[in-house]
């Protein structure tokens, strides 16, 4: 059907839309909303679509043009869990300080831990407190995202490893970060410092 085909055109040209989305271009293209539900039906059977949780979608069209692209990958984590910033491992290695490969893309956020297994990828999300949800900026470029300076990426990687730094001393600092095989030699200084100066007021004296 030529006009199916047209709004899965139309479709592929999003990097990730909702049900509503869908309800809108079907209306401007004639269809009833109540067919909705049986397009997408349609298209995630033929593989057309992919559902990244319930409600989201993205065209396999546009996720193989794009999986590649390591800003898209943040920006839909990001999409899947709103308020959110990439951070941890997939920010320290985006900052090149982590040397080994990560396979996930590991978000905070101040809702509950939640992990998603998609075909665009697996991504987890640890919550933390809303007092420590700081330190992070907007990347701007084909797709945006929000991610953690280099210093709060380590801080909160330890975060989550030591349990919220529980029995955690100062001296112990610079042993937990090559327990995780982190170089802060290869940090900028001021992200160095803004890192001592954080794990200070969380560690015990």
């Amino acid at each position: 059907m030529k006009s199916k085909k047209n709004l899965l055109e139309q479709l592929n040209s999003l990097p990730h839309f909702s049900k509503t989305a869908v309800v809108q271009l079907a209306s401007q293209a004639g269809f009833a909303e109540s067919t909705v539900d049986t397009y997408i039906s349609r298209f995630l059977k033929h593989g057309e679509i992919i559902r990244l949780k319930n409600g989201v979608y993205v065209s396999d069209n546009f996720l193989k043009n794009n999986k590649n692209d390591i800003s898209y990958s943040f920006y839909l984590a990001n999409i899947l869990r709103t308020p959110s910033y990439i951070s941890s491992w997939s920010a320290l290695q985006y900052y090149n300080l982590a040397t080994e490969a990560v396979h996930t893309f590991t978000s905070v956020t101040p809702k509950v831990t939640r992990t998603y297994k998609t075909d665009a990828g697996t991504f987890a999300f640890q919550s933390l407190r809303k007092e420590l949800f700081s330190d992070f900026s907007l990347v701007s470029g084909t797709f945006d995202f929000f991610i953690a300076s280099p210093a709060k990426a380590l801080f909160d990687l330890l975060y989550f490893k030591t349990g919220q730094f529980r029995s955690v001393t100062v001296g112990e600092i610079e042993k937990i970060v090559d327990e995780v095989r982190i170089d802060l030699d290869d940090m900028e200084r001021v992200e160095k410092e803004r890192f001592f100066s954080l794990m200070k007021k969380h560690c015990h004296e």
